[in-house]
């Protein structure tokens, strides 16, 4: 194997730079002059550049799983990878190859550089995605080129990370330089959002995936209607990862029914021969499950949540290394937890007894204790915790006056879920007084809510209008907790409306009737199915002894 081939932890890449001069441009200068590239690394991209042309999928899997990632770590910890130059000379300037080794470059500047990528750098990146998007797409029939799934994931994840990165630092004028202005003002469709979705859309219709899944779902052979390029393990996964990166793109730009409508035909919650990713199956459902909480149906985003949450649990082995998505896998994972806390407040509703012990955990339990005694402040800073970083579809005009507008679509998000809070606030306390009784008088219920218990000095006309409200907020609880419910069906979008309410009532002149519509558990199936399977069992091991 390559890497105990090449051992890198007794190599000081350090020494391969010279002396410094303490001045940074001279050092640089001097850097690039004085630089001969280390003979291990030589090595490795002359090998890697191999492994490619010859289509060794598995070698390839290994250089890029543990052996890119240990050189950088050996070498190129806090420095860029060689230039393109250089490795340009060394690989016969191998175009195919050149195009893979710059996406790993640039990935590795926005991930280990400190002060992140120029703008020169974020320009150039963009065009050495169309480089490789090109030679993909133009081609008239598939391109000789295969690659690790993992790799195919991460490009397309990275495609859509370095998109947002750019709107991002796009959307802050106030420190740019008049040179950067007209730059930005001059190259304004690089990163271009229209851009990126013609991509994906277009990794999409080549793979013929979407036609594949529906096949797939149906219990038929997906390569009956894949074509020529669908059956290339390229174009196919390409395909299947993109619709992933349209399900966070329309995610970030708050288009919600739209992020869940390119999903049709993939049931998240079940695995799949496409879902194997762990790192992409974890950001679907981190996605899909907030884009159901956005549109109100917390009983599927507390399932979405519940199931990834449990599969985490239950892998935790597969991200104890470290790799290059690791700390985005443990952070998206922490934001699920606080969205399944936000979830479960709003709609409460019994989950699998390990998530609920992780949330009994202090951290979560504390927060979810403020959120049910209405601290609006708790539910803001958990939602804009947890929540994706959104951007304007649009970014602000370079012309205009300078400010910073990075942090504009998520007070708008932010807004328009704390609305959505805001008409709920009183749910819980109601719901907690409503379990108590199977008959409550209005008036009773209205003098428990009150602000204060002291009604004597109250005349009929405030005691009219409390009772009122009181009745609106009742209404608010039988419509906020019937929501739609995905049952069956290859789109996520498809369900029916159904009571997630553990406790039901209705109102008979001023007195409120309470029925608790939670179904007891059946126990004595459990037993019995237990008895028999015992049963079984014996009767095996005494055919064993026989």
């Amino acid at each position: 194997m390559y890497t105990d081939e090449y051992e890198t932890s007794d190599y000081n890449y350090d020494s391969e730079y010279g002396g410094h001069t303490g001045d940074p441009a001279l050092d640089a200068e001097y850097n690039r002059s004085m630089f001969n590239m280390p003979e291990l690394v030589k090595k490795f991209l002359m090998y890697f550049r191999n492994a490619v042309n010859e289509g060794l999928v598995f070698e390839l899997q290994t250089l890029y799983e543990m052996s890119w990632p240990k050189i950088t770590e050996d070498c190129f910890e806090k420095k860029p990878w060689p230039e393109e130059s250089e490795v340009a000379a060394l690989v016969d300037n191998d175009q195919v190859f050149m195009i893979l080794y710059k996406e790993l470059y640039y990935r590795h500047i926005y991930a280990r550089i400190q002060g992140g990528p120029t703008l020169e750098q974020r320009f150039n990146s963009f065009y050495n995605y169309c480089d490789l998007f090109n030679y993909i797409l133009s081609a008239e029939e598939p391109v000789p080129l295969e690659l690790p799934d993992l790799w195919l994931w991460e490009l397309v994840d990275e495609f859509v990370y370095q998109f947002q990165s750019f709107a991002q630092y796009r959307a802050r004028l106030q420190k740019k330089s008049p040179l950067e202005l007209e730059e930005l003002n001059n190259n304004n469709k690089v990163w271009n959002v229209l851009c990126v979705l013609n991509v994906l859309h277009s990794l999409v219709d080549k793979s013929n995936i979407k036609q594949q899944l529906e096949v797939f779902a149906s219990g038929g052979d997906p390569d009956s209607v894949a074509g020529e390029f669908g059956r290339h393990s390229l174009y196919k996964m390409l395909g299947y990862f993109s619709l992933v990166g349209l399900l966070r793109l329309h995610s970030l730009l708050g288009d919600y029914y739209q992020a869940i409508k390119v999903l049709e035909n993939i049931e998240v919650h079940k695995k799949s021969q496409y879902a194997h990713v762990p790192a992409c199956q974890i950001s679907t459902s981190y996605y899909v499950g907030f884009a159901y909480m956005m549109m109100r149906r917390y009983s599927d985003a507390i399932r979405t949540f519940s199931s990834i949450l449990l599969y985490v649990q239950r892998t935790k082995q597969l991200f104890a290394t470290k790799s290059y998505q690791h700390d985005q896998i443990n952070k998206q994972t922490d934001q699920m937890y606080h969205l399944l806390a936000i979830c479960l407040v709003l709609h409460p509703q019994c989950i699998d007894e390990s998530i609920q012990q992780t949330l009994r955990d202090k951290s979560y339990h504390e927060k979810m204790y403020k959120m049910q005694y209405g601290d609006l402040q708790e539910f803001e800073n958990c939602f804009v915790f947890a929540c994706p970083k959104f951007l304007s579809p649009w970014p602000p005009g370079v012309e205009s006056n300078p400010g910073d507008y990075s942090k504009e679509a998520i007070k708008h998000q932010t807004q328009v879920f704390m609305d959505e809070v805001q008409q709920q606030k009183n749910l819980p306390t109601i719901r907690s007084y409503l379990k108590l009784y199977t008959t409550l008088p209005l008036i009773k219920l209205a003098t428990f809510m009150a602000q204060s218990p002291q009604r004597n000095n109250e005349t009929k006309r405030e005691i009219e209008k409390e009772m009122q409200a009181l009745c609106i907020h009742l209404l608010c609880f039988k419509h906020k907790m019937k929501n739609v419910v995905w049952s069956k069906g290859a789109s996520g979008l498809d369900g029916k409306f159904q009571s997630g309410s553990e406790l039901d009532f209705y109102i008979d002149n001023d007195m409120i009737h309470i029925a608790d519509t939670k179904v007891a558990h059946r126990y004595g199936d459990f037993f019995i199915r237990k008895v028999m399977k015992f049963e079984d069992l014996n009767r095996k091991l005494h055919h064993l002894k026989l």
